[in-house]
């Protein structure tokens, strides 16, 4: 099983090759995408590059020979939550998704049901979005200098994210809450996607209950998965992976697509509150 977040298809800061590289090199019975696959949000008219198409012929590919895949909805594929339950062959687009694995629950969804600046204030996250989006066009150009110089790579983003207290706290925040919200559900595993940090810990809640907390990361700044294979997870990263930087050469076209969508009513993410339990 392989699962797949925030790989934000349509933004400069994408790393479609790399993901294609990655993609090409597994063959998972299960591939779920948790969220924010396609960037609806950040969308232009006059930027989807065909390796981003790439990735979409990929996914249709595994589909045709048989993988199940998993489509979890994101707040900026939002658009595609009014479909939910839909199935189409072995694809399903659902807002969250409960599988038994080894005899544990195991919850996957995106996670931006936790975050309180996409129900009160979505001007905010996605004026944020933006300017994400514009450090890592940045972030882009410092890491040509560097690579230059002799330097390794550069991660303004991690940084900013390190070095701000109330980012580290909203993360910290982020994982209790999705973790003390599988334990009251009854699930031993939670999965999920949205805040760009891979990892894989064991959370205790006050009654000394546990519960094993996941995420996939993203493929903007850590390039990471996680993978499931015999009873056991672990996070893979694209950077450590030295079999697969011999294809960096591949897919350079750089030919761009035309798309226009509209955002979707604020009631769906009201619903997303409800449906997850998170009064429970």
């Amino acid at each position: 099983m392989l699962v797949l977040s925030d790989i934000h298809l349509g933004t400069y800061g994408c790393k479609a090759k790399e993901l294609l590289n990655y993609l090409r090199s597994v063959k998972p019975e299960t591939l779920i995408l948790n969220g924010d696959i396609i960037d609806f949000w950040q969308f232009s008219k006059h930027y989807f590059p065909k390796s981003h198409l790439k990735i979409i012929k990929v996914i249709t590919t595994l589909l045709g020979r048989g993988t199940k895949v998993y489509y979890i909805t994101g707040n900026h594929d939002e658009l595609l939550r009014k479909f939910d339950g839909l199935v189409l062959g072995e694809l399903h687009i659902v807002n969250q998704l409960l599988l038994e694995l080894d005899g544990q629950k195991t919850w996957f969804f995106h996670g931006d049901v936790f975050d309180v600046t996409m129900e009160h204030s979505k001007w905010i996250a996605k004026l944020g979005g933006k300017g994400y989006d514009l450090l890592i066009i940045v972030n882009l150009l410092v890491n040509r200098v560097s690579r230059f110089l002799g330097f390794g790579r550069i991660s303004l983003s991690k940084k900013v994210k390190e070095s701000v207290k109330s980012a580290v706290k909203f993360v910290n925040n982020y994982e209790k809450t999705a973790a003390e919200v599988a334990l009251k559900n009854g699930y031993q595993v939670v999965v999920c996607g949205h805040i760009h940090q891979p990892r894989i810990e064991l959370v205790k809640d006050k009654k000394g209950r546990e519960v094993r907390y996941l995420n996939s990361g993203d493929w903007v700044e850590n390039l990471s998965a996680l993978e499931y294979y015999k009873g056991e997870w672990k996070v893979y990263s694209y950077y450590d992976d030295p079999h697969l930087k011999k294809f960096s050469h591949l897919n350079k076209s750089k030919d761009p697509g035309l798309v226009h969508v509209e955002e979707s009513d604020r009631a769906i993410f009201s619903k997303l509150v409800k449906e997850f339990k998170i009064q429970a």
